[in-house]
């Protein structure tokens, strides 16, 4: 009897173990694999544009258009919730996915025609979470003739996030430039600071591209491109923010122009966080730049009656759309040579994106 108790309780022990030691190992094997292949790009790295304009700026006193949008890699739009925001979801259904494509590609070819420039943040190149689509050739087919550039910050052979779900699995995203001219130098700007490790092996290595543009004069417009963190306790944003601000300052005093358009993660300083919600909630918050962080005459430049930004925690398509968290964190950041004409933000009721479009309209100072 006592024979075949022991060989029993082995067997069950041996199961155990097996049934524990799969999933760690292959915890183990990910964050091996991981940090093996991680994507550490250099502070300052020169980028060729993939196509090009023969077209170049002939006057200092041009009035240009500017498109800024997040498109969430065509996979946060209405019908979807997001699990690193309290919600479900890790990427949408296919035929989400080709709803949310279709009307982010179909609103950039509307406004084509009348802008200069196209600033893009969340752009897949081969991603599980948008079905390996090439988001960026897809959406280079109708900006023949224009510089097209673009710039990763998120690069991972595999993702296991969420790990009690099918998880992200690989990712190749990043920031997309579209220009009507041609840059004399294209440059990515690798921010400091990350999440300590293994958490900063699976997250975003953030940066800002830089076109800069000659004008007739000798002096330059740089074009700026930037995504900001997030689901950081606000270090990360703190030193990104530090680094943008010195090169800035460093550029404008050799007597360029300067249009930054971004995902800042951040509020406007002084804008009420809670204006689209029409009062304070104690389970959402979001931070302010500090009034003061950039020297007088520069601008901060957003349209104060339109959220950019919607919060993930719950489905847009199946609650009140006045219920949702939404907010103003995509904006644009001048310099006190340039001259606002206008700034829009376009609602489109976060059918395609968590994000919402915002154009910029501006000229140049003496």
């Amino acid at each position: 009897m006592l024979g075949r108790i022991i060989p029993t309780k082995c067997r069950l022990l041996w199961g155990l173990g097996l049934l524990l030691g799969i999933p760690l190992l292959y915890v183990i094997s990910v964050i091996a694999v991981g940090s093996l292949t991680d994507y550490s790009p250099p502070e300052h790295q020169a980028v060729s544009p993939d196509k090009q304009s023969e077209r170049l700026l002939e006057s200092d006193r041009d009035t240009f258009n500017a498109l800024l949008w997040n498109i969430g890699y065509c996979g946060l739009g209405e019908h979807s919730d997001f699990f690193y925001d309290g919600g479900k979801d890790v990427r949408p259904n296919p035929n989400n996915y080709d709803r949310y494509w279709t009307g982010v590609y179909n609103y950039i070819a509307k406004y084509r025609d009348s802008q200069d420039f196209v600033l893009l943040q969340e752009v897949d190149r081969a991603s599980r979470r948008s079905y390996h689509h090439d988001q960026y050739e897809g959406l280079g087919i109708m900006f023949d003739g224009w510089e097209a550039i673009h710039a990763l910050n998120y690069k991972n052979a595999w993702n296991p996030m969420p790990l009690t779900e099918m998880p992200l699995g690989k990712i190749q995203s990043g920031l997309a430039s579209f220009s009507r001219f041609a840059s004399s130098k294209i440059t990515r700007y690798s921010f400091p600071g990350n999440f300590s490790w293994p958490k900063s092996v699976f997250m975003l290595d953030r940066c800002f591209l830089v076109q800069e543009l000659l004008l007739p004069s000798g002096k330059r417009l740089y074009m700026i491109n930037s995504h900001n963190s997030a689901y950081d306790d606000g270090n990360l944003k703190a030193q990104q923010m530090d680094y943008l601000k010195a090169f800035l300052l460093k550029a404008y005093e050799e007597g360029n122009y300067i249009v930054v358009g971004a995902d800042w993660n951040q509020c406007p300083p002084n804008f009420p966080y809670y204006t689209f919600m029409g009062e304070k909630n104690d389970n959402y918050s979001q931070t302010n730049i500090a009034e003061d962080f950039m020297p007088e005459g520069w601008q901060w430049v957003y349209d104060k009656t339109e959220p950019t930004n919607r919060k993930l925690y719950q489905v847009l398509s199946e609650n009140p759309y006045e219920d949702t968290y939404k907010t103003l964190i995509d904006f644009y950041l001048v310099s006190p040579n340039i001259e606002v004409l206008s700034v829009k933000t376009k609602d489109l009721k976060f059918a395609s994106s968590d994000h919402q479009p915002v154009h910029l309209r501006f000229t140049l100072k003496d």
